[in-house]
């Protein structure tokens, strides 16, 4: 059974994530352009017509119109021709069901959504008619011919469409599982991104028509001022705008520049680069790109507004991607992650289950990392275990109203936190620089008595070096267990230690990458960006970023990209190919002249039935599944094709049956008295019926 998608005409949203992003922006704007873009259609199409003595009358309203609905045309047409382009790999494409990856599930499905594809299930009707013959209709009956034509229009018009709708209904739920997992994976990375603590950041948020937003940030993510300057456009202003930023870094003391890599990002890294290289040589600061997906949702909404009251939306983004930077969990909370694109077509499944992962995923990051009492926002205490948003609002009131708390125990004189919600919370719940030194370890209040004991035999404080301990003879001196005291030992070492330190920092730059400068075998260092199940997309200072594919992550077999690569990973990648016309580069993260050497081919073209019984194994059920990982191609599907023993003429009931094992039917379902759920069901009744038939067979 194959599933084939062909070409349709008609329009909707982008195949891939990144195109999906780029048409909602251009859809937030898209009314301002077009109502600008006709205003000086007409007001040149009136200039041009003047005379000598007077000029001509402005176009009718019947003329402005026709203009607004050639337009609208021109827009539809070219919105058309983009998803005709991202759809294109699937154009009289084909697969076999048990081989088609989850991905590929997803890209048919959006594309069949959008009308541009019109997908199909090619199923041979002649083995289910031929087995539906056997099982329901007696070789002797005297009107077998008869049952024969309704049994075969009862396949044609009821059992096969139901078939269909069946089959595709289980590859969207493994698809969707698929996706779901795959974007909880890159979601956890990116939530533990190492942050950048102690220093002074200035944030730009680029952009075209509105300039680009400046936001400086202390070591405490406070705004110290913002501004607004043009760098690309009619309006662009360079030198002032190297002038106030130059002014900021000597002024504040920045020393990381942070980039949105939205709209003119690479136009706004070539200024800076520049001005690194002149202006700020000889100052200490560099440049990173953030991924400022979800800061334009932040800025408008009531988290954002309620943060910085005083603040228009478009500044609110610009400080956000800088927040991102200094604390990428704390930060990142306050945004839906369905809005973060680190996802595999997370808009394309469920929302309810899409929604209960991430909310597990965060809320395990938050706790995994802990917070700061004193200085988290409600967003990030709801996470917390044992609270929930009232009681985390309530928490940051009575920090507003009271001042900062100077113990753990304080908690509990919040308004709705109980002795239960407390003693979930409080190890997770950190008090730095509070009365007792504990409240800023990891040491949970019910165990602060053990603790004590400890330090008191040790003979140390707090955060002092401990030598080496005898755990399991300490254990049975105190009382306690060996994994409680290895853990207390651990947190009385590094007090308020974050986990996030020990990943490698982001990387930060001070020269640009231009992709008429790539060439082939060129070195690169790269920050991964997302992790789907064809490879890597990994930023290496270009507008668009370059994909690592399966193939080349590693020099061995991998099953799963996120096996060797997950977000925030820093690569040394190589560039293999440039496609300057679509702008895309292929990268490689095996040392060029390291590669395994490639296996011979075996042929061209399919191979005969034949002899697939003399190949097979191991190296060519890799093939395969690496094969499954990548985008369709029409030419080479046959090179791939997993040698296998021919199959049978005519195949059992089996082939209704799921992999996974269905739930038996009930004893209603036997009798009649309760209808069946799928068709496993009904191949369970008749595995279970007793057949005369068969047995004389």
């Amino acid at each position: 059974t194959e599933e084939t998608a062909t070409e349709e005409t008609a329009t909707e949203e982008t195949a891939t994530e990144e195109t999906a992003t780029e048409e909602t922006a251009s859809a937030e704007t898209a009314t301002e352009e077009t109502a600008s873009a006709e205003t000086a259609t007409a007001e040149t199409a009136t200039a041009e017509t003047v005379t000598d003595k007077k000029p001509a009358p402005r176009a009718s309203k019947k003329e402005a119109r026709e203009l607004r609905r050639r337009a609208r045309r021109e827009k539809r047409h070219k919105k058309r021709e983009k998803l005709i382009s991202a759809f294109k790999d699937y154009f009289d494409f084909s697969e076999k069901i048990s081989k088609i990856p989850p991905h590929r599930v997803l890209a048919i499905n959006r594309g069949d959504r959008s009308r541009v594809l019109r997908v199909k299930l090619d199923l041979d009707p002649t083995p289910l008619q031929e087995q539906a013959e056997k099982i329901l209709i007696p070789a002797d009956h005297p009107q077998r011919e008869f049952l024969v034509r309704c049994l075969r229009d009862a396949l044609h018009r009821l059992a096969t469409p139901s078939i269909d709708r069946e089959v595709r209904r289980e590859l969207n739920d493994q698809a969707e599982s698929r996706g779901v997992a795959v974007f909880v994976r890159n979601l956890r990375n990116l939530l533990l991104q190492p942050p950048v603590p102690q220093r002074r950041i200035l944030a730009i948020d680029p952009g075209y028509r509105s300039g680009c937003k400046l936001a400086m940030l202390d070591e405490c993510g406070n705004v110290l001022a913002h501004d607004v300057v043009c760098i690309v456009g009619k309006t662009a202003d360079l030198p002032g705008a190297k002038k106030r930023i130059a002014e900021w870094v000597h002024q504040y003391d920045a020393s990381v520049i942070a980039i949105g890599n939205g709209a003119a990002c690479r136009d706004t890294e070539q200024l800076v680069s520049t001005l690194l290289a002149d202006e700020l040589k000889d100052h200490d600061v560099a440049y990173a790109i953030t991924n400022e997906a979800g800061a334009s949702v932040y800025s408008t909404s009531s988290i954002g507004r309620e943060e910085l009251p005083d603040l228009d939306p478009v500044t609110r983004s610009a400080v956000s991607i800088g927040r991102r930077l200094l604390d990428p969990l704390s930060e990142l909370v306050k945004i839906n992650p369905a809005n973060i694109g680190v996802g595999l077509y997370q808009h394309d499944v469920k929302a309810k289950h899409l929604r209960d992962s991430l909310d597990a995923v965060v809320e395990s990051c938050v706790n995994f990392v802990g917070v700061d009492v004193n200085t988290a926002s409600p967003a990030l205490l709801c996470y917390v275990s044992g609270l929930n948003q009232l009681s985390a609002r309530r928490i940051y009131e009575h920090r507003q109203e009271h001042g900062p708390f100077a113990s753990r125990s304080e908690v509990l004189n919040v308004s709705g936190v109980g002795e239960a919600s407390y003693v979930q919370a409080a190890g997770f719940l950190r008090v730095v620089g509070g009365e007792n030194p504990l409240d800023g370890t990891w040491i949970h209040p019910e165990s602060y008595e053990t603790a004590g004991r400890i330090l008191e035999k040790l003979g140390v404080a707090v955060g002092e070096p401990i030598g080496d301990v005898d755990v399991p003879a300490m254990a049975k001196e105190l009382d306690v267990g060996e994994h409680l005291l290895a853990d207390i030992l651990a947190a009385l070492i590094r007090p308020g230690h974050d986990p996030r330190q020990d990943l490698p920092a982001p990387i930060f730059r001070r020269g640009i990458v231009k992709l008429e400068d790539l060439e082939s075998g060129m070195e690169l260092d790269g920050t991964v960006l997302n992790v789907v199940d064809f490879g890597a997309f990994v930023d290496i200072g270009l507008s668009d970023s370059g994909l690592v594919h399966i193939s080349r992550l590693a020099n061995q077999y991998i099953k799963d990209p996120h096996d060797v690569v997950s977000v925030g990973d820093v690569l040394k990648v190589w560039v293999v190919d440039v496609d300057q016309k679509r702008r895309r580069v292929s990268l490689t993260a095996i040392q060029p002249g390291t590669e395994r050497a490639p296996r011979p081919p075996r042929g061209k073209g399919r191979k005969p039935e034949a002899s697939s019984h003399s190949t097979g194994g191991r190296a060519n059920e890799n093939r395969q599944d690496q094969k499954s990982t990548q985008q369709p191609s029409r030419g080479k599907r046959q090179r791939f094709q997993k040698s296998k023993p021919p199959a049978p003429k005519h195949k059992s009931r089996e082939f209704i049956q799921k992999k996974k094992k269905a739930p038996p039917i009930t004893e209603e379902m036997a009798e009649g008295s309760e209808p069946m759920r799928s068709f496993s069901d009904l191949a369970q009744f008749f595995d279970g019926k007793p057949d005369d038939r068969r047995d004389d067979k």
